[in-house]
């Protein structure tokens, strides 16, 4: 069995969708294929590894309720593609958004069903994941406390001969095991599609969070975009910056 994984988000690196594809390897066998696809230079040789696939997962950054547009054109291209080479393959998909509902996702799920049913293809369902650039972090967090408890391990062993310093190793599985928490609904909802892509059977449309109160979760996520602003172009992205105006 051979399954072809297409990251679709337009960041280069340190993005949700490649995240999430990571976990959905997981619970996948066989010949499994990561693809990224950012530019038209990408499409041909997404195409070819596509030949004799028997699922494609795409996974997909909600924008604007809907596809991005470098991925539209893609499907208009793969569109043609398998109608002419008669391919007739399993497409699932992993939808993502920043917001906390996995649920907005569903315009982003509804278009993909018509894609397939327009190029003759099977539609397999997804999971739709609220809270995806929070869920994206919780990786890097996770990778900052392997980090803690590595340093730790290090002083306690030169000042004190202890390999297994208590304290940090308590410390290391209560945030580990919080940062798990925080992914049981992705996991859960990955591992059932991986189930269904290796049977080759329908998935349905599931959706699901990070598992966070509502309420905290706009907090920290306010916080996170008033970061991102200031760094990325003053604050609010540069509204106070000054303009220059010209003619069209």
């Amino acid at each position: 069995m051979k399954t072809v994984l297409i990251n679709c988000s337009p960041k280069k690196r340190f993005c949700a969708s490649a995240y999430f594809l990571f976990l959905e390897k997981l619970f996948l066998n066989g010949e499994k294929v990561t693809e990224k696809l950012r530019t038209p230079g990408d499409h041909e040789r997404i195409l070819e590894q596509l030949k004799d696939a028997d699922a494609a997962v795409f996974a997909v950054p909600l924008y604007v309720d809907g596809i991005p547009s470098h991925v539209l054109r893609f499907m208009e291209k793969m569109e043609i593609f398998c109608r002419e080479n008669d391919l007739h393959m399993n497409v699932y998909c992993i939808a993502n958004n920043g917001f906390i509902e996995g649920k907005q996702n569903e315009p982003l799920m509804q278009c993909f069903d018509n894609f397939c049913a327009r190029a003759d293809l099977k539609w397999g369902g997804g999971v739709g994941i609220g809270g995806g650039v929070m869920l994206n972090v919780t990786r890097i967090l996770f990778a900052v406390e392997i980090a803690l408890l590595v340093l730790n391990t290090v002083l306690s062993a030169i000042n004190t001969g202890n390999f297994f310093p208590k304290e940090a190793w308590i410390s290391f599985g209560e945030n580990a095991a919080l940062l798990l928490f925080f992914n049981l609904g992705v996991l859960f909802y990955l591992g059932r599609m991986g189930a269904c892509i290796r049977k080759g059977t329908f998935s349905d449309k599931k959706y699901t969070r990070i598992l966070l109160p509502s309420f905290v979760f706009i907090i920290f996520a306010d916080i996170f975009f008033i970061i991102i602003s200031v760094f990325e172009g003053g604050i609010f992205r540069g509204w106070l910056s000054k303009k220059e105006y010209g003619r069209p």
